[in-house]
């Protein structure tokens, strides 16, 4: 039996604790609302479809793409499924090694990632980078690194 008092947290850390919680689900749901208002994706979908936009030849491997997204390889594949519904991506044994499947962009979905990414890269920029100064900006990065550090000693972001 642990005897240990737990270190419970001081008022001003609490509000601080609040603050980040709602943040975070704030953010992630006006996100979604605008991407499923503009595009009619979910901000995960569009999570899935900018990292094979961003990868070699457009495609990558579903594995590596769960880890990129935050993802579950089971939540990965049903949303690939529903992408290549769309006609977005493609899937296709990796040729290197069958164990794996690749996920592919298709130029469809190419197109989708450029009419959908300058609205949302407007609402972050609206939500996230214009209420801030750019000293905030760098202060809230290196607070992101430091805390996704202790999360994810592998993490390789690090502060610029």
């Amino acid at each position: 039996m642990d005897t240990h008092e737990p270190r419970w947290l001081n008022a001003e850390e609490r509000q601080t604790w609040l603050s980040l919680t709602a943040m975070v689900i704030n953010l992630s749901n006006a996100l979604d609302t605008q991407l499923q208002r503009d595009a009619q994706i979910s901000h995960f979908e569009y999570q899935v479809l900018a990292a094979l936009s961003e990868a070699a030849e457009r495609t990558m491997r579903m594995s590596d793409l769960a880890i990129l997204t935050n993802g579950s390889l089971s939540r990965l594949s049903h949303v690939v499924k529903r992408l290549e519904k769309q006609g977005w991506v493609r899937r296709t044994p990796d040729p290197d090694n069958g164990r794996y499947t690749l996920a592919i962009l298709t130029e469809t979905g190419w197109d989708k990632v450029l009419a959908t990414a300058p609205g949302h890269v407007e609402e972050v920029r609206r939500l996230v980078f214009d209420p801030l100064t750019q000293a905030q900006q760098r202060t809230l990065r290196a607070i992101g690194h430091r805390v996704n550090q202790v999360i994810d000693p592998t993490d390789t972001c690090r502060p610029d």
